[in-house]
């Protein structure tokens, strides 16, 4: 388990299977916002079990965000090339109840840090489009560089979004720790 403040980082436990499964994928307020644009590929609770679930218990590549004893969302790790060490963060908040109260910034601050203590990788990256204003403003605040910026590639609801990738290297993250900062705040 991986703490900072009132957010715990853990695998899922056996019995919150359903819970999870219903969360990503029947009441899904979080894809409105998590790249709306693609459809989100529906899985039974068998496969989520064989899947998904199966990673989040095992507590490497994906862990569920505990906040005060509740599964409030989860993150994911995942390889964009593996042979060159390309690795990029993924996190969901399920409810519009937890947004834009720091949580997600503390989740990732924990991930990211074990993912550097884990993997022999010189950066680590994240994904997000311009609809998602605070999760650019999320990856700001831990730090992360506007890497790149894909102008009008997202079509969603009749309007063109902008893609962008955020990425931090190891010495900036080590940097960051060292000022003993969990996050930055930005305005």
């Amino acid at each position: 388990m991986l703490t900072l403040d009132d957010i715990c980082l853990r695998p899922a436990r056996r019995n919150e299977k359903d819970f999870l499964w219903r969360y990503i994928y029947i009441h899904n307020e979080w894809k409105a916002h998590d790249a709306p644009y693609i459809p989100l590929e529906y899985q039974s609770r068998f496969q989520f079990g064989r899947r998904l679930f199966k990673r989040l218990k095992e507590g490497e590549t994906a862990m569920v965000v505990d906040f005060h004893g509740e599964a409030i969302g989860y993150l994911s790790c995942y390889w964009e090339d593996q042979s060159t060490r390309w690795l990029e963060v993924g996190i969901t908040l399920f409810t519009s109840h937890h947004w834009g109260k720091q949580l997600g910034r503390k989740a990732l601050t924990l991930w990211i840090s074990y993912l550097f203590e884990h993997h022999d990788v010189a950066r680590i990256g994240l994904t997000t489009w311009s609809g998602n204003p605070r999760m650019m403003k999320c990856a700001k605040a831990l730090g992360m560089t506007e890497e790149g910026r894909m102008r009008k590639v997202r079509f969603y609801q009749g309007e063109y979004y902008d893609s962008l990738r955020y990425g931090v290297l190891r010495e900036e993250w080590d940097a960051l720790r060292a000022e003993q900062l969990p996050f930055k705040k930005v305005g």
